[in-house]
């Protein structure tokens, strides 16, 4: 299966991928890894454009044919990026879940944005006012977890129970 988790930056995306990937087994794939990647070798420079998304829609495409579950994890802003992990699992014969992840209180959403701290060495990080002017289209799928005011093993819990009801066949 394929499990693609997108939202905004600093609404928990990274913290929740990597704790269902610890809890089901799954390979964690970054867009964000994928992208510093391209930086570092030289090919590219912030902000890289399509290519992170389009190596990891291949990767995703790669382990899912040997049967693993991937967790896809990036912003994901725009219906094309959404539609094409789509058509990665697609492609590799498995089913597909898609959870956007949000922070609904704006207090708590800037306050994680202006107090986390950079994971991925010489990644740059959004401030409050790029986050709130990226271009970021409405999701029109059905999977939302909402961070605010939880802590992450509560955000947790939510995310791996739309994940197994998607995985069980059930709409929602």
């Amino acid at each position: 299966m394929l499990v693609v988790i997108g939202g905004l930056p600093a609404t928990g995306k990274t913290t929740l991928a990597r704790l269902l990937a610890a809890e089901i087994g799954a390979v964690h794939l970054r867009v964000d890894t994928i992208e510093q990647a391209l930086v570092r070798s030289g090919l590219a420079r912030h902000p890289v454009g399509p290519a992170g998304y389009v190596v990891g829609y291949a990767l995703a495409e790669e382990q899912l044919r040997q049967g693993l579950t991937v967790i896809a994890e990036s912003v994901n802003p725009l219906a094309v990026t959404r539609d094409a992990w789509r058509g990665a699992a697609a492609r590799a014969g498995v089913p597909s879940v898609e959870v956007e992840v949000v922070c609904s209180d704006p207090v708590e959403h800037r306050r994680r944005v202006t107090s986390r701290s950079v994971d991925i060495p010489d990644l740059p990080l959004p401030d409050w006012q790029r986050i709130l002017e990226r271009e970021y289209e409405p999701w029109d799928r059905d999977r939302v977890v909402d961070t605010a005011g939880q802590r992450p093993e509560a955000s947790s819990a939510v995310l791996l129970g739309a994940v197994l009801s998607a995985a069980a066949g059930e709409s929602g």
